[in-house]
């Protein structure tokens, strides 16, 4: 009867509708059978769009498309939600679905055009994300395109989904100009949330956000290349919850001053410009829970006020260069449960526990004589890690009933470790102190622990790994790089299913540990530093299979072939051991691998050139031989450094490099290689670093090098570079050289004075901070001759110049315009036909510790100006021409003879031939000889012995001379001067 009365209805219906049809009627009544059963255009459109793409069906997705299937009601198909009443599909959530192709060439999604909520975020889609036909989801609230791999521009016809609530397009490769986000401000009216992290926004005029609806509770902007002044009209909307800014690097503008109250809850303004203010953020902001404000420009009273911020759950200042003491009151924050002050310069010691009379237990600052308040309770997490922080750990730490994670690392903590009243802790991070004595029994009873980091401390004691066994939610440990004696004992029933990285480095461990057998999900395992000897056991091989990403095996005694069966490889560590036979080839998802100081033998096997991802490659100091794959220089274009120093290839360098590589450090040091430097070279523009000596290249001058914008290290040494140097072809040759070495070659002609004249790296003696040349996974090195020692530095200070020309037959003068180069720290010109004098204004050179100009044909004295250099250390001009005195005081005191060997011209300290000073002329030679005349005294006697010696000259003196002949003399020569000639008398004898 219900039935009949339903048709009735829909009967008179069509009476009054000319468009009603009989396919309609049908349609409608079989919506009526059954309250999900799918309309049949859209199951069509969905199954459509299904086929469109491929599906990846991997465990972790959730791939509900799989179970999509003609002839079935597709509103009970997973992620799709249908209108009760019509069967239309009005919610589609593919979030996670593996879905893989090109959406933007499929319009069957476009045919659900009752479609109000939309989520394809976390797939692999390609193309642009918005087609013009996003236009027809009239109805859409709620549109989700995340982290999808879309890419391009963001058309403005979304700007016609008028009725969207919540847009996200976060996570995508997407971009969007200022006329598109124009147009959505002006449309969604009814806008409530919208994520765009992560979309490339750097066109954008940040004033286009002033205009935002009323309605917006949420706007993120995270990591979004806003740059310029961002209006501070933007934490004004009425209803406004939540805002993220963060990593806006060039973001700027100030926090708002006005007098009002703000409902804001959530604030992220991490790595930006924008000036926060903290009078005005604590008292507009008092409802904030979460607030983020790592790495920002503070102005006022920082930390004033925090008191205000009652409701605050989380707060994040770290990376902000804060210093003194920690203001311990914020533990006072009743609802903070989530506290960073990382990275920060914060010294002083933690509060410790006194007890009142009534035995209530407080916080007290014994630095500064004040209490500090009750022991926070509710604190869930304690970030202080990267600080200057000293003293013991307190007890009361390890008794917060809810704290769960605890960071200290890299303070200067010391003391033993306290014993965990609590039980709530599930990561515990105590790396890069100064703490001593056991590992606490109560730490093996942290059964939450996921995470556990003792690393670089002073720890001793036997630890016997069985006792970790309870600890089946370890995910990550460490205990590298303490006094530690580790036993594997009673572990072989053990398993660590949940363990992804361990690292034992600087462990003194003596094999592997075979427990990692029973660990399938490993990621990440650090042995280096060791004592394991012999072959990789088999079983090894099979730990993490697929899953081992990291492995270190650096500095061991390993030896015979390697066999690598990981199949997802990333970094590869096996420098510094004892490995032998063929180079061994990773898979190619590796971006990093160093097998350095083995002994591997045989030529590079051409299957290094799917190594596609690799970004460092060292293969140095082994016994590789034969000429090096064509691919070298364009197999991967995302290669930073190439290592192969120190083996026997040999042949022509390929001429294979790429453009648009990133190739930073180019080392072939110690090889037999031939021919040339190949000119495709020239297009590695990133280049730091080119080291080609000793080998067997013979070429020009490689003056196209000059005008690389990044290069800093130039190693020719002992090649067969010849030919003079010649004039820069570029207005700014080489200007960030710093070391520069074409020594042991036959380059001749003059020196390159042009050259010298624009080496602006070598000029700047400005105080600089202390960094090296070098990368994340890789510090860089190089072999200099420092003092005529060869020196490896294993890392390159980016202050260090030097300059070594020595052993060529350059000619000619020494140009004085070296002396402007005033960052040098050593300078070599030896064994060349340089002529002329040292320049006197080489004095200038106040940085210098090594000088050698010997071996030249340098004529003149030795400047006085050089006893200016206080740091020369090692000062070489044997084998010239040199005359006259040797400057005395400062460093030349310390230089010993072979400095000036072989300058038969040279006298004085410390050569054993004394110096004659020239006498001063009489006033009046006349009456000196009349003088002479009348007292029978005849200077010549005098004179011949002050030429030939002072000793026999005064010594002769005295046996002619009567007392009042020798009265006569000193009127002549003056007191004064016969007490300097008698004490230089005295020195000779």
């Amino acid at each position: 009867m219900g039935w009949l009365c339903l048709l009735f209805l829909l009967f008179t219906t069509c009476q009054f509708n000319s468009t009603c049809s009989s396919s309609s009627i049908s349609s409608s009544s079989s919506s009526f059978s059954s309250q999900h059963l799918c309309h049949p255009d859209d199951s069509y459109a969905l199954l459509q769009f299904k086929k469109a793409f491929s599906i990846r069906t991997l465990p972790l997705y959730s791939n509900r498309t799989i179970y999509w299937q003609k002839g079935k009601d597709c509103c009970a198909w997973s992620g799709v939600t249908c209108e009760k009443t019509t069967g239309h599909v009005i919610s589609l959530n593919l979030h996670f679905g593996g879905l893989q192709g090109n959406i933007h060439s499929n319009n069957s999604l476009f045919f659900l055009r009752h479609l109000r909520r939309l989520d394809l975020s976390r797939n692999d889609f390609r193309g642009s994300p918005i087609s013009s036909q996003f236009g027809s989801f009239v109805s859409m609230t709620h549109l989700d395109l995340s982290d999808s791999n879309f890419s391009g521009p963001i058309p403005s016809e979304i700007s016609h989904l008028s009725n969207l609530v919540s847009l996200n397009l976060s996570q995508a490769a997407v971009t969007l100009d200022t006329l598109s986000l124009n147009r959505i401000v002006q449309n969604l009216t009814n806008l409530r949330e919208l994520d765009l992290a992560a979309v490339d926004m750097s066109s954008v005029v940040p004033d286009s956000f002033n205009n935002l609806s009323s309605s917006l509770t949420t706007l993120i902007l995270f990591h979004c290349h806003l740059q310029g002044k961002f209006p501070e009209s933007i934490f004004h909307p009425p209803n406004l919850r939540q805002v993220n800014l963060g990593s806006n690097y060039n973001l700027t503008g100030y926090f708002p001053k006005s007098n009002w109250s703000s409902p804001l809850e959530s604030l992220d303004l991490s790595h930006t410009r924008i000036s926060v203010d903290w009078h005005h953020l604590t008292r507009n902001f008092r409802s904030l829970r979460y607030l983020f404000l790592r790495n920002c420009t503070f102005v006022g009273s920082y930390l004033a006020s925090l008191g205000n911020l009652t409701q605050i759950m989380l707060l994040d200042l770290s990376y902000n260069g804060f210093g003194g003491h920690i203001p311990w009151s914020l533990l006072n924050l009743e609802r903070l449960k989530d506290l960073d002050l990382s990275s920060n310069n914060f010294v002083g010691q933690f509060p410790e526990v006194v007890r009142n009379s009534t035995g209530i237990s407080s916080l007290y600052e014994f630095s500064k004589g004040q209490l500090v308040g009750p022991i926070p309770r509710h604190l869930t997490k304690l970030t202080l890690y990267n600080n200057s922080l000293n003293g013991t750990l307190p007890s009361w730490l390890g008794s917060l009933p809810s704290l769960e994670e605890l960071n200290l690392g890299r303070n200067q903590l010391s003391g033993n470790i306290f014993e965990f009243q609590s039980r709530s802790l599930s990561q515990l991070d105590l790396s890069y102190n100064k703490l001593h004595g056991l590992i606490p029994r109560s730490i093996y009873e942290l059964v939450n622990l996921g995470w556990l980091d003792l690393s670089s401390n002073d720890l001793s004691g036997t630890v016997e790994f069985e006792k970790f066994s309870k600890l089946q939610s370890l995910v990550r440990l460490n205990l590298s790089s303490n006094h530690l004696s580790l036993s594997f004992n009673y572990l072989s029933n053990s398993t660590w299913l949940e363990l992804r990285t361990l690292d034992l480095s600087f462990c003194n461990i003596s094999e592997f540990p075979y427990f990692l057998r029973a660990s399938p999900n490993l990621e990440a395992l650090y042995l280096s530093h060791n004592r394991i000897q012999g072959d990789l056991p088999k079983w090894l091989l099979d730990v993490g299979k697929e899953s081992l990403t990291y492995l270190d095996l650096s500095h061991n005694f390993l030896v015979g072939t390697v066999e690598l069966r990981w199949t997802n490889l990333q970094y590869l560590d096996l420098r510094n051991n004892s490995l032998q036979g063929k180079l061994p080839i990773p898979p190619p998802s590796t971006f990093y691998f160093t097998i350095s100081n083995n002994q591997l033998i045989g030529e590079i096997p051409p299957t290094i050139c799917s190594l596609s991802f690799l970004q460092i490659l060292d293969l140095s100091y082994n016994r590789l031989s034969g000429k090096i794959p064509q691919c070298i220089g364009n197999f991967s274009q995302r290669l930073s450094v190439l290592d192969l120093r120190k083996n026997k290839f040999d042949g022509i360098i390929p001429n294979t490099f790429s453009a648009r590589n990133v190739l930073r450090n180019l080392n072939l040091n110690g090889n037999q290689f031939e021919g040339p430097l190949p000119l495709s070279l020239l297009t590695c523009r990133e280049l730091e670093i080119l080291d080609v000596a000793k080998n067997k290249i013979h070429d020009t001058f490689p003056n196209w090098l000059e005008s690389h914008p990044k290069l800093q290290v130039l190693m020719l040494r002992s090649n067969k570079f010849h030919g003079g140097i010649g004039n820069p072809k570029t207005r700014f040759p080489f200007q960030n050289l710093r070391i520069m070495d074409l020594s042991n070659n036959q380059f001749s002609g003059l020196l390159p004075t042009k050259y010298f004249e624009h080496l602006t790296a070598m000029k700047n003696l400005q105080k600089q901070e202390l960094k090296y040349m070098g990368e994340q996974y890789c510090e860089d090195t190089v072999v200099v001759a420092i003092k005529g020692i060869e020196i490896e530095m294993a890392k390159i200070q980016t202050f260090f110049t030097t300059i070594d020309f020595s052993n060529n037959g350059f000619s000619g003068e020494i140009p004085s315009v070296i002396s402007k180069l005033k960052s040098l720290k050593g300078l070599n010109l030896s064994h060349n036909e340089l002529t002329g004098t040292i320049p006197d204004s080489f004095g200038d050179l106040s940085n210098l510790e090594w000088l050698d100009l010997s071996s030249n044909a340098l004529v003149g004295e030795i400047p006085e100006q050089l006893t200016n250099l206080t740091s020369l250390g090692k000062f070489n001009v044997s084998k010239n021409r040199l005359v006259g005195p040797i400057p005395t005081g400062k460093q030349f005191d310390t230089f010993e003879n072979n400095s000036y060997s072989g300058n038969v011209g040279l006298c004085g300290f410390p050569l054993s031939k004394t110096c004659v000073p020239h006498p001063s002329p009489p006033s009046s030679l006349q009456q000196e000889d009349d003088l002479d005349n009348v007292n029978g005294f005849d200077w010549k006697v005098v004179l011949m012995g002050y030429a030939s010696g002072l000793v026999i000259g005064i010594s002769m003196g005295y046996l002619v001379l009567s007392n009042e002949r020798l009265n006569g003399l000193m009127k002549v020569i003056g007191k004064t001067r016969w007490g300097k000639i008698m004490k230089i008398t005295h020195r000779a004898a």
